[in-house]
């Protein structure tokens, strides 16, 4: 029997088994031909089956058997043709993408900087395809995204870049754990999706910046309730686990965290979560625009948004008035599209768009302390998911230090929000709880504390920010508003509602899923604003400014280069994980400086 197979055009002939004949054992072969379809079919393939004759029934026999010996081997052989065939097809896919953002890598990895007063001049003379407006992380991988499709964008900041909410995190790039252990006892899907982007995104975000962001273990006390729970977050992860998570004795924990508390101790689990310098991974995404082409702008500040009518007499925004905080000079910028990545003053913003509208944005504080290094070990972190009032706290080696926290206080948005007392107290309080009698957790260890503001939505149903995930859905609201912000009562993946004026806000998620937010926000107002690209989302693989010419071993190039001592060495090899590739550069600098 010869079958042949039609992949793209091309054809194939294999050569099978023996003939049977149709005339006596029609059922059978129909049987056969039918299962070799299905086969070939999921491989890709159309079959046609050519069956020839027999003449007796012993050939008949005979043959029966022959087909039974190469059957297995024929079955095999069709099942390795669907099972590879598509994961080729698929590895080929990925290649081209990999391809374009190779060379958009190229292109700009070690392009110079244009100054602060060439971007100005740029944003006060030039029409741009899109304006984002903030430049914490989410506006700034907006920004990138919109560039790298050769989109022509600016982003003006109020403040600093990464001066509010995105410098002020856990440092941590997880998938949510806690959200998993939702989606699993709720049966909500919605969680387990959170978790499955974050987790893809995890893995992408470590790849880009391997000199800002690393696998980090995390130390779960309590088992084994959460076991289950933990190799489950492996086994979603699938082939972007950073690192399988295993289990210690109460012997080996002791060992790897000496400050725990013995007595409520049976034992521990590790797993692998992400750690970055949030703020210098806000800066690189930043500088990535800049090199990139875009127009970047810190301390300036939007003080109303401009409307005009389409060619179909539509009233849209189509620009902004804005100052210079650094010289108070105002003018305009021009733009096709305005983006919203303001974080807690998405309604400020908003409501200079529409301001009937109804305020959407739930700002909820998170703070942290900083202790000394002497409470956790330098290579392993802590999780307590269980505290008093239902949240958990991290206790994370961070920079010869110790950070713990954080809380979740609903607030009112202000520019520089502060740790109340209380919330240090409480973060103090449950750091004594599983630390060991030994350690004295006093108050005046605290050498600094933060609190960053997180842009929840407003769930009107619920009365706590807790049961707000921190997932994002993609919203036209009635002003044209496109929002992509965290709630918990939206069952729907994404929400699109069509209205007026073209603004698109984006605002909740969380520094780990900043990218693909990004990416499906740039997706939305090329479709809405019918703005014309020359490619498609570049953004994952596009490695961030410092992440070329960067290895762990970058420090050893700087001591044999530059004659430093072995111990100022490793203050390099810090600075390398800031700057990345460019610590060559600043040391270069530097002994100019001194010459």
């Amino acid at each position: 029997m010869l079958y042949t197979g039609d992949v793209g055009g091309k054809s194939d002939i294999y050569r099978a088994v023996s003939p049977l004949s149709t005339e006596n054992f029609d059922p059978v072969c129909q049987k056969k031909s039918l299962t070799l379809r299905w086969f070939l079919f999921i491989a890709g393939k159309t079959v046609e089956v050519k069956l020839g004759t027999m003449r007796n029934f012993h050939t008949i026999l005979k043959s029966f058997q022959r087909v039974s010996k190469k059957g297995l081997v024929i079955g095999g052989g069709v099942c390795v043709i669907a099972y590879v065939y598509p994961k080729l097809k698929r590895q080929n896919q990925v290649a081209v993408v990999s391809a374009a953002t190779m060379d958009a890598d190229k292109k700009y990895a070690w392009s110079p900087l244009p100054t602060r007063e060439d971007m100005l001049k740029s944003l006060e003379t030039e029409e741009y395809d899109v304006l984002v407006i903030g430049g914490g992380a989410t506006g700034t991988g907006v920004a990138l995204d919109a560039t790298s499709r050769g989109l022509k964008t600016a982003m003006v900041e109020k403040y600093d870049f990464s001066s509010g909410t995105s410098s002020r995190s856990t440092k941590l790039i997880h998938g949510g754990v806690r959200y998993l252990q939702k989606a699993v006892f709720n049966l909500d899907l919605e969680q387990y999706r959170m978790v499955k982007e974050a987790l893809t995104e995890r893995a992408n975000l470590i790849e880009i910046a391997p000199h800002l962001a690393y696998p980090f273990p995390i130390m779960y006390w309590q088992i084994p309730y959460f076991w289950a729970g933990i190799k489950m977050y492996d086994f979603v992860a699938g082939k972007q686990k950073l690192k399988s998570s295993y289990y210690l004795s109460k012997k080996k924990a002791l060992e790897k965290f000496p400050m725990l508390k013995k007595e409520a101790l049976k034992g521990a689990l590790v797993y692998y979560d992400g750690q970055h310098d949030d703020a210098r991974m806000n800066i690189a995404i930043a500088i990535s625009t800049a090199r990139m082409g875009g127009s970047v702008a810190n301390y300036i500040e939007v003080l109303e948004l401009h409307k005009s009518k389409d060619e179909n007499g539509k009233e849209v925004v189509s620009g902004a008035r804005v100052k210079d905080r650094i010289t108070d000079k105002e003018f305009n910028i021009k733009a096709k599209c305005i983006i919203n990545a303001t974080g807690p003053y998405t309604d400020h913003i908003r409501l200079m768009g529409n301001k009937d509208d109804q305020k959407i944005c739930q700002p909820s504080q998170g703070v942290h302390i900083v202790l000394p290094d002497y409470y956790s070990p330098e290579d392993m972190g802590l999780l307590d998911p269980d505290t008093s009032d239902g949240r958990v706290i991290f206790f994370l080696p961070w920079q010869k230090v110790t950070l713990a926290g954080t809380t979740d206080v609903a607030c009112e948005v202000t520019d520089k929000p502060s740790p109340s007392e209380n919330e240090i107290q409480f973060i103090l309080s449950e750091v004594r709880n599983y630390l060991h009698q030994d350690v004295d957790v006093r108050r005046g260890d605290v050498l600094s504390a933060w609190c960053g503001i997180r842009p929840l939505v407003m769930d009107p149903n619920k009365s706590d920010t807790q049961s707000i995930a921190r997932n994002h859905i993609i919203e036209i609201s009635d002003n044209n508003l496109i929002t992509i912000a965290g709630t918990q009562s939206i069952a729907r993946y994404h929400i699109i509602e069509i209205s007026e004026n073209n603004l698109i806000t984006i605002a909740g998620g969380k520094w780990t899923t900043y990218r693909h937010m990004a990416e499906e926000t740039v997706d939305k107002a090329i479709d809405v604003c019918n703005l014309k690209t020359t490619s498609g989302c570049r953004t994952k693989g596009l490695m961030l400014d410092g992440a070329h010419g960067w290895s762990p071993t970058l420090f050893i190039r700087l001591v044999q280069d530059f004659g430093l001592e072995n111990e100022c060495g490793l203050y390099e090899y810090m600075l390398s994980m800031h700057v990345g590739g460019a610590n060559h550069s600043v040391c270069t600098l530097s002994q100019d400086c001194l010459s």
